[in-house]
C-alpha cells in the first residue's frame, strides 16, 4: 500500500470529480471485494464508509451494473454508426464488431437495413470527397517536407503565408464584383480612354505615375458612370466592396485567432503530454515510403527537443532565489528602456525621410535621384524594420525567457515597430499632402503602392543577392574568415512573419485608394512562397532550439488583427475631415467627385427609402440603440463565460478521472504482484 499512500487525492475530492457515468466495462469491479479498495473509490467516499463491506454493496453493484448496461446503449448505438477504422479497437475487436453489425442488420426489417446501408454509403462518399479535396490543397507535400526538416515553427510560417493568399483571393473576388466590374461595365464615354501616351515610361510601374496613375489600379479611375440609381450606384458599390473586405477579414481573422487560442489554452500550460506517449505512440505504422519515414523521424525528434527545452527552462526558473529574481527584473526594466529609446530614434528617422521625400523641389534632379527620393521613405522603413528586430532579438536573449517566450517577445516588439512606423508615415503623408492637389487619394494610393512594391523587391533581393551568395561562400570556402564571420544561416521565424503582417497591413490600408493592391499582394505572396522555400531548403540549417508553433500561430493572427484595426483607424481618420470641414468635403476624382462624399451618397439612399425603413435606420444609428445593443452584448458574453466555466469544470473532471484511472491501475498491478508472490511462497 505504499504506492497508494504516496498519491495525493486532495484534488480528487471536488464535487465535479466524484460524479461520473458508469459504463458496462466497470461493472466487473462491483462483483469483487477489491472494488472497495481502489484508490478512486476511497477518495470519493466519506471517511467513515471507506472500509464498510456488506451484501448491500454487492447488490447495489449488480443493480448499478444493470443500469449502466442500459445507459451505455446510447454510446454503443453512436459507436455502431462510426466506421470500423475510426474505432479505438484492435483487429480482433473490429472483426467482432463487424460480425455484430451483420447480425443486427439481419434482425431488422428490409427498410431499416436499406436505410443503414445508404447512410453508410453516403458517409463513405463524403469521406472520399473530403480526402480528394484535401489532396488538392496547394503545397501540402512541401509543407510536410519543411516540417520534417525544420520543425513545426517554420511550417507555421508557410501555413500563415498560404492563409494570406486565400484571404487576398477573397478580397479579389469582392473587388471584382463590387468595384472593378460595375465601373468598367457602366463607364461612360465622357472620360478619356486608357491609352499609353508618349510621356509614359517604364518607371511609371515603379512610381505609380503616368499610365499606372490613370489605370484601374488607383482610386481616380473609378467614376460614377451610367449606373446612377439612388440606392444602386457605383459609389455605393465601391463602399460596399471596401466595407465587405474589412468586415469579412475581421470575421475570418477573429475566428482563426479564437480557435487557435482555444487550442493553445487546452494544450498549452494546462496539458502535459508524457514523453512515453511521444516515443511509443507517436509513430505512424501505415508509413511505407522511406522519405515519409524520415520526415516522421524529424517530427518526433523536433517535438522531443522542444519538450526537453521547455522542461529544462521550467526547472531552472523554479530554482531561482529572491535575489536572482530582483536582479532579473531590474535587468528587464533597463533593457525595455533601451528598446523604447531605439523606437524613438527610428520614428524620428522616418519623419525625416518623409519630409525629405515630399519636398516640392525634388523634381529637378536626375531620374535616378528622383527615383531614390520617391522611395526614400520605403527604404528608410525597410532599413529600420530590418535592423531593429535583430537588435530586439539580442536584447531578448539577455532577459532569460524560454525560447518560445523570446520569440513571442521579439514578435511583439517588432510588430509594434512595424505598425507604429507605418502609422507615423501615414500620419505625415496625411498632414503634408496639399489639400488642393488634383487627386490626393491617388497620391496616397501611390505611397501604399510603392510600399508594397519595395517590400516585395526587398524580400527578393535579400534572398538572391545576400543569403544565397553567403551560402555559396560557406560551401566553396568553408575555412575562410568570411565564412566563419557570417556563420550558419537560420530561418528566423519572427522577422519573416513580421514581413507578411506588414505587407498585409499595407494592403488593407491602401485598398480604398488602390483597389488592385490585393491582386498585387497575391502575386507577391505566391512568388514569396517559392523564394522563401528556396531560402529555407537551400540556404538555411535547422534551428538548434525549437519553439512551440501553436502559441506563435495565435500571435501571428493577433498581429493581423492589429493591422486590420489600423486600416479601420486610417479610413476613419482620413474621412473625418471630409465630413467636418466645409471646404474640404469634396474629392476631385474617383466615385465621390463633384461635391459628393460617402456621407452624402448614403444619406441620399436613406432618404429615398420608405418612411418605416428610414425610421428603422435612424434608430439603428442613434444613441437610443446603444443601450439594447450593450445589453445584448452583456447577455452573449455572460452566456459564453458560463459555457467556458462549464467546459473548464468538465476538463478538470476528465483530468481527475485520468488520475484516478492511473492510480487504480497502479494499485491493481501491486495487488496482482502481491498475489503472485504469495502463490509462489505456498508452492
Amino acid at each position: 500500500m505504499e504506492a497508494h499512500e504516496s498519491v495525493d487525492f486532495k484534488r480528487l475530492m471536488s464535487e465535479e470529480s466524484t460524479v461520473s457515468t458508469l459504463s458496462s466495462d466497470s461493472c466487473e469491479y462491483y462483483q469483487t471485494e477489491i472494488f472497495d479498495l481502489l484508490p478512486s473509490i476511497q477518495a470519493s467516499r466519506p471517511e467513515q464508509n471507506r472500509h464498510d463491506f456488506s451484501e448491500e454493496t454487492n447488490q447495489g453493484g449488480r443493480e448499478a451494473g444493470e443500469k449502466s448496461g442500459q445507459l451505455s446503449r446510447g454510446p454503443r448505438d453512436k459507436t455502431s454508426m462510426q466506421p470500423l477504422r475510426n474505432l479505438p479497437m484492435c483487429i480482433q475487436g473490429k472483426r467482432g464488431a463487424k460480425e455484430r453489425r451483420k447480425l443486427e442488420i439481419n434482425d431488422i426489417n428490409f427498410w431499416e437495413s436499406w436505410r443503414k446501408t445508404q447512410s453508410t454509403n453516403r458517409k463513405r462518399v463524403r469521406e472520399q470527397i473530403k480526402e480528394a479535396l484535401s489532396g488538392l490543397v496547394p503545397w501540402r507535400q512541401t509543407l510536410r517536407t519543411i516540417e520534417g526538416k525544420f520543425g513545426v515553427g517554420v511550417k507555421s510560417y508557410f501555413v500563415f503565408l498560404r492563409y494570406l493568399i486565400y484571404l487576398n483571393l477573397l478580397h479579389c473576388v469582392l473587388i471584382g464584383g463590387f468595384i472593378v466590374g460595375p465601373s468598367i461595365f457602366y463607364r461612360t464615354d465622357e472620360y478619356e480612354p486608357l491609352i499609353f501616351k508618349e510621356s509614359d515610361s517604364a518607371l511609371d510601374f515603379f512610381l505609380g505615375t503616368g499610365y499606372v496613375n490613370r489605370s484601374l489600379v488607383f482610386y481616380g479611375f473609378y467614376t460614377r458612370g451610367s449606373l446612377d440609381l439612388k440606392c444602386l450606384n457605383t459609389p455605393l458599390l465601391y463602399l460596399a466592396g471596401i466595407f465587405s473586405i474589412i468586415f469579412l477579414s475581421l470575421i475570418l481573422v477573429v475566428r482563426r485567432t479564437t480557435v487557435g487560442y482555444k487550442h493553445t489554452w487546452m494544450l498549452g500550460k494546462r496539458y502535459s503530454m508524457n514523453v512515453s506517449y511521444k516515443i511509443f505512440c507517436g509513430w505512424d505504422f501505415t508509413i511505407q515510403d522511406p522519405t515519409a519515414a524520415a520526415l516522421k523521424h524529424g517530427f518526433i525528434r523536433n517535438d522531443l527537443k522542444l519538450f526537453l527545452e521547455e522542461q529544462s527552462f521550467s526547472l531552472r526558473a523554479a530554482q531561482r532565489t529572491l535575489g536572482e529574481k530582483v536582479r532579473l527584473y531590474l535587468l528587464r526594466i533597463v533593457l525595455n528602456l533601451i528598446t523604447l529609446s531605439l523606437l524613438g530614434g527610428a520614428f524620428y528617422l522616418i519623419y525625416f525621410a518623409t519630409q525629405t521625400s515630399l519636398k516640392k523641389d525634388n523634381s529637378g534632379h536626375h531620374w535616378l535621384v528622383s527615383l531614390l527620393l520617391q522611395y526614400f521613405p520605403p527604404i528608410t522603413i525597410t532599413f529600420v524594420n530590418l535592423v531593429l528586430p535583430h537588435i530586439f532579438r539580442k536584447i531578448s536573449s539577455f532577459e532569460d525567457y524560454s525560447f518560445t517566450m523570446q520569440v513571442n517577445v521579439t514578435l511583439l516588439r517588432s510588430i509594434f515597430l512595424k505598425l507604429a512606423s507605418l502609422g507615423i508615415y501615414l500620419f505625415f503623408v496625411f498632414t503634408t499632402t496639399e489639400q488642393d492637389a488634383k487627386c490626393k487619394e491617388n497620391q496616397f494610393g501611390r505611397e501604399m503602392y510603392k510600399l508594397s512594391i519595395f517590400n516585395f523587391l526587398a524580400t527578393f533581393f535579400s534572398v538572391f543577392f545576400f543569403n544565397y551568395p553567403r551560402k555559396l561562400v560557406q560551401e566553396t570556402y568553408p575555412r575562410s574568415s568570411l565564412a566563419r564571420i557570417s556563420g550558419k544561416q537560420r530561418f528566423l521565424i519572427p522577422f519573416n512573419v513580421l514581413d507578411l503582417v506588414y505587407s498585409q497591413t499595407v494592403s488593407w490600408v491602401g485598398v480604398y485608394y488602390c483597389p488592385l493592391l490585393p491582386v498585387i499582394g497575391i502575386v507577391s505572396l505566391v512568388v514569396t512562397f517559392y523564394v522563401k522555400k528556396f531560402n529555407v531548403m537551400r540556404c538555411c540549417v535547422p534551428e538548434q532550439r525549437m519553439f512551440r508553433g501553436s502559441s506563435s500561430s495565435v500571435l501571428f493572427h493577433f498581429m493581423l488583427l492589429l493591422g486590420l484595426f489600423m486600416c479601420a483607424a486610417t479610413l476613419g481618420f482620413n474621412h473625418y475631415p471630409l465630413q467636418s470641414t466645409e471646404g474640404r468635403n469634396a474629392s476631385s476624382c474617383g466615385p465621390f467627385r463633384n461635391e459628393q462624399t460617402m456621407f452624402t451618397v448614403t444619406g441620399g439612399c436613406v432618404k429615398s427609402l420608405p418612411s418605416p425603413a428610414q425610421t428603422a435606420i435612424r434608430y439603428l444609428t442613434s444613441e437610443a440603440f446603444a443601450l439594447p445593443l450593450i445589453l445584448a452584448e452583456i447577455i452573449f458574453l455572460t452566456s459564453y463565460v458560463s459555457r467556458r466555466r462549464a467546459n473548464q469544470r468538465a476538463i478538470e473532471r476528465l483530468k481527475d478521472m485520468l488520475v484516478m484511472s492511473s492510480s487504480d491501475k497502479r494499485f491493481l498491478v501491486k495487488q496482482h504482484a502481491t498475489m503472485l508472490r504469495q502463490r509462489n511462497k505456498h508452492h
